[in-house]
């Protein structure tokens, strides 16, 4: 009888869910079917508990594409986690991570939401601070901290939606728009869809949440904890388009991309270049669903997660053979070593730039084709395409830093792809990764959409694409941060590098006036006044007595003959009296 490890019995236990819940997933595509589900849990005299689910082609084709990751993940955990004696306590908290994004996709209601999401919080926390050392525990409490804003506004949101009497709101959103309560509810989705999002200005837990295990990250930058709030936005897309709430999304959006791009750029540590990158996607995701393009933005969102997780894994596999070094400055001429795993980041890099033909090609130039033919300003405009600009461009220097150039590796390297475990993985999402865009091109969009443009405006995406490589080529190859040094435009980069210096404003940035205010009132009113007129005062008072009466004790013979006198004083001027 053959013993399987747990990560083989829940590989193919995720994957059988996943591939049945795809072609369920079609059928109601095809059918245009929806199943909204009501589950009463208890009743008692009046009231009710009811537990509702929803399920359309939206819900159960994002559920088969999360299963379908992180049964890959899961493959490929029993080679990376191999050395961990924890590794079924690994397992179980990826399985509970998975399970709240279960819960949170078929929730039609505000109340089982909170369930997958609050889920997602707890277990993602668990997951940063895996490793158990100061930077884990630094980077789980950014994390839970942050995602907190905004499970107290999905809260504020639910204690508002009293206002309906149900808190299903997917009743309430088509009638609803336009009414003040509604645009309130509005406004605290965005909020928590902002946080969990890493939007700005709470950007700053995204790559601090590097700190967890690399399967982790593939599946929390893919599939699961980030895309929750773009997911939740999905779902509430009506309240978006061409309101208030949509212009301020547009905006937050376009500058998250902006941003990520740019700190790509100037960044060395991979893992960091790749969780830019999500949130550069994640920036065009709200961006366009700000639009009022829900299908578009769903569109990339499942292809966008195709070639993540494949990135993340092709990344975690040079990391494993490196010896646990991050820095793409110590790689180089690793496609001589590793020709197969350097195939597979080579592909997702391309799907992730917008390669023809590629996942990302079908999502990405059709957004940016709609972006041409929407009615935008110019700065919008801009951010979209120098952010499409800036992704060619720090995808070609992680290439020529990783795979091509110098061989910075020592001498005595142990590099190789003989971890068939971790290729059966990446293989597995290289397939979808490659066909992906244009399979889930044919099914979302049967028709296809009519897009007539100028011809430079058509070629521009492309323009763009090829300047932005050509751009990282050229960076790559000198000194970047000596050259900038010197022309004393240090401060400048590490503006660009550091995030627009997010990480120290959302730290040391929002407690150190709290800190030091404590510290002044500790030392002035604990440790000061308070002591002075109160403990250390009543102490010293007692004790200078107990010393005096001591002395009195003390049978000292000067004391007894000057209380006799005293006495005697005392006498005579009584019978004097």
């Amino acid at each position: 009888m053959i013993n399987l490890s747990i990560c083989f019995i829940f590989f193919y236990t995720l994957l059988s869910i996943s591939i049945s819940l795809f072609i369920l997933g079609l059928k109601f595509l095809v059918n245009d079917y929806s199943l909204f589900i009501e589950w009463e849990l208890l009743s008692l005299n009046s009231n009710s508990i009811v537990m509702t689910f929803l399920f359309d082609w939206v819900s159960l084709l994002f559920m088969s594409f999360v299963l379908w990751i992180s049964s890959m993940v899961i493959l490929y955990s029993e080679e990376y986690m191999h050395g961990d004696l924890y590794i079924n306590r690994f397992i179980s908290l990826v399985l509970m991570f998975v399970l709240s994004m279960m819960f949170l996709i078929i929730s039609p209601n505000l109340i089982s939401i909170l369930l997958g999401w609050d889920g997602l919080g707890l277990v993602s926390y668990c997951l940063v601070i895996y490793y158990q050392n100061v930077k884990s525990y630094s980077a789980g409490m950014i994390t839970a901290l942050s995602n907190r804003i905004g499970d107290v506004a999905l809260l504020m949101s639910i204690a508002w939606m009293l206002n309906y009497g149900s808190w299903n709101y997917i009743f309430y959103l088509e009638c609803s728009k336009g009414n003040w309560e509604m645009e309130i509810i509005g406004w605290m989705v965005i909020l928590a869809a902002m946080t969990k999002s890493a939007q700005i200005p709470f950007s700053s837990w995204l790559p601090a949440a590097m700190a967890a295990p690399t399967p982790v990250s593939a599946l929390v930058h893919s599939s699961t904890l980030v895309t929750a709030g773009v997911y939740l936005l999905i779902r509430f897309n009506i309240l978006l388009a061409e309101t208030k709430l949509g212009q301020f999304m547009l905006l937050i959006g376009g500058l998250t991309m902006f941003m990520s791009g740019l700190g790509a750029n100037f960044e060395y540590d991979l893992k960091k270049i790749i969780a830019l990158s999500t949130l550069s996607q994640l920036g065009l995701m709200m961006s366009i669903l700000a639009m009022g393009l829900p299908i578009l933005a769903f569109f990339h969102l499942l292809t966008h997660a195709l070639f993540k997780a494949l990135l993340f894994m092709c990344a975690g596999s040079i990391i494993h053979n490196m010896k646990n070094s991050q820095d793409i400055r110590s790689m180089g001429s690793l496609m001589k070593c590793m020709p197969l795993t350097t195939s597979c980041l080579n592909i997702a890099n391309l799907a992730l730039c917008g390669m023809p033909f590629l996942a990302g090609f079908y999502s990405k130039d059709l957004i940016l084709e709609m972006v041409s033919l929407s009615y935008l300003n110019i700065f919008s405009f801009l951010l979209y395409f120098v952010s499409t600009g800036l992704t060619v461009c720090y995808s070609f220097r992680l290439i020529y830093y990783s795979l091509t150039g110098n061989f910075n590796v020592s001498s005595l390297h142990p590099m190789s792809d003989e971890s068939w475990v971790m290729l059966k993985g990446m293989l597995g999402l290289l397939f979808l990764a490659i066909m992906g865009g244009s399979m889930l091109g044919w099914l979302i969009m049967p028709s296809p959409s009519m897009i007539c443009l100028p011809f430079l405006l058509k070629f521009l995406t492309l323009l763009v694409c090829l300047l932005g490589a050509w751009l990282g080529y050229e960076l790559s190859k000198f000194s970047l941060s000596w050259e900038l040094k010197s022309m004393n435009m240090f401060v400048y980069t590490n503006f660009m590098g550091g995030m627009w210096f997010m990480p120290q404003l959302s730290t040391i940035g929002l407690n150190s006036y709290f800190l030091s205010l404590g510290f002044k009132l500790i030392k002035n009113l604990d440790q000061g006044w308070s002591e002075y007129f109160g403990g250390q005062s009543i102490y010293n008072f007692i004790q200078k007595n107990s010393m005096n009466n001591q002395l009195v004790q003390n049978n000292d013979l000067k004391i007894y003959f000057f209380s006799m006198i005293m006495w005697v004083l005392f006498l005579m001027i009584m019978f004097l009296v």
